[in-house]
């Protein structure tokens, strides 16, 4: 389903995501981790087309990115780290672009949308987005991926600004659309999200995977006995020192 060879990108001098090589099947769930500027973000800007590659080849749902991007991007969905929306529209007016961009069926996908308000508690469609929230910006976002069933969806960070009920919900969905079939494709800095959600984890740091596999291959990567994804976490991407720096502050 999501597919990834020697891909890599360049900024300048600097390498954001440095030969990567990604392979997901359908109905998993898997969790992309690392520390601020490992290269995650950037990683699924290529891997969803809103980011061409220095090298390196995508291929979503069998595709090749570089000849059928915008079907790729058809069938797809992606909700970023920021629910960056048009302020000027109201909720429905959003919703209404989103129906027509896409070309889908729009008595279908407002009564899936309407489902999807009711779990979230999405009241607030007849108000402008400029005045909302960004837990409310967050729940509209998520919803407008999530009404289109896509077979392929990538989220990043995509608990940030979500209530304890909203984010709950959110993670049943998750794991309802995998069992349909579907492949997730998230990036979290929540270690316990990962920890309980993902049947498979990718560790980038200074834009390489340095780990990959289930919880319990990662954790036998472990050379100081840690037992939770968190304490592995920082074993691998350097955060051993903390004690260090807790003890002189």
């Amino acid at each position: 389903m999501i597919e990834a060879k020697n891909l890599t990108k360049k900024f300048g001098d600097l390498i954001a995501v440095n030969g990567i090589n990604l392979s997901i099947k359908g109905g998993e769930i898997y969790g992309f981790l690392g520390p601020n500027g490992a290269g995650k973000t950037t990683t699924i800007r290529m891997l969803t087309g809103s980011l061409t590659p220095t090298s390196g080849e995508i291929y979503i749902l069998g595709m090749d990115m570089n000849k059928r991007s915008i079907e790729i991007k058809k069938r797809i969905g992606v909700v970023p780290e920021e629910p960056n929306m048009y302020e000027n529209l109201k909720g429905l007016e959003f919703i209404d672009f989103i129906i027509d961009i896409y070309k889908i069926s729009k008595k279908e996908t407002l009564d899936r949308l309407n489902e999807l308000s009711d779990a979230f508690g999405i009241d607030y469609l007849d108000g402008y987005i400029g005045d909302y929230s960004h837990g409310m910006k967050q729940k509209l976002m998520v919803s407008s991926v999530l009404m289109r069933k896509p077979k392929v969806i990538f989220l990043d960070e995509p608990t940030v600004g979500l209530d304890a009920r909203s984010a709950k919900i959110l993670k049943m969905l998750l794991k309802k659309y995998t069992e349909e079939g579907s492949t997730i494709f998230m990036s979290t800095h929540i270690l316990e999200i990962a920890e309980k959600m993902c049947d498979r984890i990718g560790i980038i740091n200074y834009g390489k995977i340095i780990a990959e596999g289930t919880l319990n291959e990662l954790l036998s990567l472990s050379k100081e006995g840690n037992k939770n994804l968190e304490d592995l976490f920082l074993e691998l991407t350097g955060g051993e020192e903390l004690e260090d720096i807790i003890k002189e502050l």
